[in-house]
């Protein structure tokens, strides 16, 4: 090859690195970009997948992945159920792959679970532009527990740790001035709800209520000493009433337990019975006895077929029966 020739090739060379560096790789690869990925994401390929197992996945302590999300996202978080707004995690799929998710779209003030829906639903869908095959349990993070919030970002993590290319990325920029503010703890919304106020339930504050505001410019007239007397005598009625209904039913309640204690009594006493014959019927089960047959029988019936012999055997006292006859016809059943 001539030194002509060489310079023309070298300079053709330089010619097409050149043009290479004035176009943006989305436009250069736009007639082999893969369908359903958005022209942001183009530049990136695929996300690389993660699976974590009990013997490969090694977690960390909530403290230290909350410490974790607060650094890298810019974030206020305080515990992990506050993960389940989702909006953490499409900030974060923004950063892994910027464009392929809109993060106008995400709610990161949200606080009500159909805006955590709305996050997740985000989500998923940046998932399926970068091939993502996790699948995401959205009914589960939505509701804030504990345990569910923890095994997903603990995925998260390894996820970010396998697609992180190490580039510098500010999140608060990326927000565009929304403010993230961490969504409300579920524990606390349970425990925060308004109690009802025990002085407005207090006898003194219904007096307080019913009684008429005084006039202005009139005394207020003092109860007499037979209005007094009256009050507490009738309290004082209402009290003894009331002690003697504490000893009536403390009296019934005695009473109640002396007859369970006999009711036990009996049961044990019957029972006791029972598995003497039952044991006697083992003994002898083996010489094809029909009475025996037939005590094995009634012993281990059903109340269903205990029932069914008792209404035959009633049905039989009906007909005037001797008791003769009626344990004969109980022993032909």
């Amino acid at each position: 090859m001539g030194k002509t020739e060489r310079e023309e090739k070298d300079r053709h060379l330089q010619t097409c690195f050149t043009a290479s560096l004035q176009h943006p790789i989305s436009q250069r690869n736009h007639s082999s970009r893969q369908p359903g990925r958005e022209p942001g994401c183009s530049s990136w390929g695929m996300a690389v997948n993660v699976y974590s197992t009990s013997i490969t996945q090694e977690t960390m302590s909530r403290h230290d992945i909350i410490a974790w999300v607060n650094d890298i996202v810019s974030l206020n978080y305080t515990k992990v159920e506050q993960l389940c707004s989702g909006a953490a995690y499409c900030q974060f799929m923004d950063m892994l792959f910027p464009g392929c998710i809109s993060l106008k779209k995400v709610k990161f003030q949200a606080k009500l679970e159909h805006e955590y829906i709305h996050n997740f639903k985000l989500l998923q869908a940046s998932f399926k532009r970068m091939n993502v095959d996790k699948v995401i349990p959205v009914e589960k993070l939505v509701k804030g527990r504990f345990q569910d919030n923890l095994d997903f970002i603990q995925w998260f993590k390894k996820f970010y740790d396998a697609n992180y290319d190490g580039k510098e990325y500010d999140p608060v920029e990326a927000r565009q001035g929304q403010d993230a503010i961490p969504p409300p703890d579920p524990g606390e919304q349970i425990f925060n709800l308004p109690k009802k106020s025990h002085h407005a339930n207090s006898p003194t504050a219904g007096a307080a209520k019913s009684s008429p505001a005084s006039k202005p410019g009139s005394t207020p007239s003092r109860p007499s000493s037979a209005k007094r007397a009256s009050s507490s005598g009738s309290a004082s009625k209402s009290d003894k009433d009331l002690e003697t209904q504490v000893i009536q039913l403390n009296e019934q309640v005695h009473s109640l337990k002396l007859a369970l204690e006999g009711v036990e009594k009996e049961r044990d006493f019957y029972f006791g019975k029972l598995r003497e014959i039952e044991l006697l019927c083992q003994e002898h089960g083996q010489e094809n006895d029909d009475l025996v047959q037939r005590l094995m029988e009634v012993l281990y019936a059903s109340d269903e077929h205990y029932f069914h012999r008792m209404q035959q055997v009633t049905s039989k006292f009906t007909l005037h029966l001797t008791p003769a006859e009626c344990q004969t016809s109980v022993y032909s059943m």
